[in-house]
């Protein structure tokens, strides 16, 4: 095991609602990631998932513990400081692909450098080499309407990995494509973890497709039911 984690939970708990409503979302989570894994997060629904995925990509809060990012304390970080963090070292893949839908593949790769205020011709160069990354340099005018699902995700994903990140967060990738479709999205993200080094980690509902995953992470009822290595 590496000796610096990517991230760390330490008992780390998410309560939503108050009195007679509340709901414990998070009851204690401790995990460990390090820099390089490709982890399917795995649990039927209201089991916790979701929410830990959304506090490692700092788009919530833990109500207690701590969460750790190369070993700065994201809970002593203010708004800012979290976006920051989330701009320059977060990736996000979704199962809607949120792409915009008037703006060329390239323009959409192009989004989180311009957040960067990266020049034009800079931006240029890097998205054109993630559309490639992807395998869509012949589509970079094309936009989302003119794309398959299937292509869609793969400019999803060209845009979450423009800007090289540390982890790449992705929840459910092939939720909205079929069985040939999510196999390529699947060795893609392979790929990406394999050739760039950039740690995946992936909620999904599909037992075939955590099986690309180097680590299966299953939660129930708030907690970490069982953690496994399956292709070490």
């Amino acid at each position: 095991m590496a000796d610096n984690p990517l991230l760390a939970l330490q008992g780390v708990t998410k309560t939503y609602g108050t009195g007679d409503s509340q709901m414990h979302a998070l009851a204690g989570v401790n995990l460990t990631i390090n820099p390089g894994e490709f982890v399917a997060v795995m649990g039927p629904s209201g089991s916790g998932k979701s929410t830990c995925m959304n506090i490692l990509g700092c788009l919530d809060m833990p109500s207690g513990g701590d969460y750790h990012f190369q070993g700065v304390n994201v809970g002593g970080l203010t708004r800012d400081q979290r976006a920051l963090l989330r701009r320059h070292y977060l990736g996000f893949v979704f199962q809607g692909f949120n792409l915009l839908n008037r703006t060329t593949a390239l323009e959409n790769v192009e989004l989180p450098l311009i957040y960067r205020g990266l020049d034009t011709a800079t931006r240029h160069r890097l998205a054109k080499a993630a559309l490639d990354a992807v395998g869509l340099s012949s589509r970079e005018t094309h936009t989302p309407g003119e794309l398959s699902g299937g292509q869609q995700q793969r400019v999803a994903i060209a845009r979450a990995i423009v800007t090289a990140p540390c982890l790449l967060l992705a929840d459910e990738p092939t939720g909205n494509l079929d069985s040939k479709r999510s196999v390529e999205i699947m060795e893609l993200l392979t790929a990406i973890n394999r050739d760039q080094g950039i740690t995946v980690v992936m909620v999904t509902h599909e037992l075939d497709m955590a099986d690309y995953a180097k680590r299966i992470i299953a939660f129930k009822d708030g907690l970490i039911e069982s953690d496994r290595i399956i292709n070490g």
